[in-house]
């Protein structure tokens, strides 16, 4: 089978590599143009068009996939099917017309649930014990099309976004190369999805992770590895942000108000609505990530509070 794998970032590369592998024909990826990125604002390639570069594959990258010329190359490659993972742009319905299978996406969660951009994020934000990936037939609505094949995977109580993902991409992989088999041995058949069950996952915004000190703090957890590594949860401190890393909730830890900090040689506690959690590592403003302990030996005599 003829395939244009459709991706931008480093989540998407576990399923390239894998289609690669298999016994199907890769001629092209479709990708995000290249994007400043960094403190040098240097223009970078995507994970996905970098890989295809070191693997002489065609990359194809235009600003909207609408795009006339984009859709004549479309054509003119005479893919079968084109599978995506985390492209980053809306298909239109002339796109997703032209291959003869059409286009098919890797999910990350158990689709009705989580629909939209950051679905690891916010199941892990919401606290679910258990979510998954689905591979499904792209459509105009939002994660909205017929199912090939799904997986489950557990959500462990102290796994961040990072962690599950990583997980998931791995396994979705193996998902996605036997639901192209599938397809391409005419035995796969989708199944709509479930009425029943949906709710939606908004991009995760950099407000999103601000930490919350009025919170219980299982929601402070929550919300903080929710959040890592990207955006990264942050608080104010003394008129900056302070990024922190994973935190262990401490019911044994000192009685704190809310945002009240309690420096010690074991460690820097936190106040919440209810436990106080002990802080793991810090990024000061301008600074390498650092233990909170040492951060906290930094200050000294002073009592700070979070905002």
């Amino acid at each position: 089978m003829r395939i244009l794998f459709a991706g931008t970032p480093e989540v998407a590369l576990p399923t390239l590599e894998a289609l690669h592998a298999s016994d199907h024909e890769l001629v092209a990826v479709l990708t995000r143009p290249d994007a400043r990125t960094g403190r040098g604002r240097k223009v970078s390639r995507s994970p996905v068009a970098a890989w295809a570069d070191e693997h002489d594959v065609e990359v194809l990258t235009p600003a909207k996939p609408s795009e006339p010329d984009f859709l004549e190359r479309l054509r003119e490659l005479a893919v079968d099917l084109v599978p995506v993972v985390a492209y980053g742009a809306l298909v239109p319905p002339a796109a997703l017309e032209i291959p003869g299978l059409g286009w098919i996406n890797l999910h990350f969660s158990l689709l009705p649930a989580w629909r939209g951009a950051a679905p690891v994020q916010h199941a892990v934000l919401a606290g679910d014990e258990m979510t998954g990936a689905c591979v499904f037939q792209l459509e105009a609505g939002l994660d909205t099309g017929p199912v090939y094949g799904r997986l489950t995977e557990p959500i462990g109580e102290h796994d961040t976004s990072g962690d599950l993902l990583d997980r998931l991409a791995a396994a979705g992989a193996r998902l996605t190369v036997d639901v192209v088999d599938g397809l391409d041995a005419g035995i796969l058949q989708a199944e709509p999805q479930p009425e029943e069950g949906v709710s939606y996952a908004p991009k995760i915004t950099v407000e999103d992770a601000r930490v919350r000190w009025s919170d219980p703090a299982f929601a402070v957890d929550r919300r903080i590895r929710a959040v890592s590594p990207a955006p990264g949860a942050w608080t104010e401190f003394e008129g900056a942000r302070l990024r922190l890393g994973p935190v262990t909730v401490d019911p044994d830890g000192p009685a704190l108000a809310p945002g009240e900090v309690a420096l010690a040689k074991r460690g820097v506690h936190v106040g919440t609505a209810t436990d106080p959690v002990r802080l793991g590592e810090v990024q000061p403003a301008g600074k390498q990530r650092m233990d909170a302990a040492a951060w906290g030996r930094g200050l000294q005599n002073a009592k700070p509070r979070f905002a």
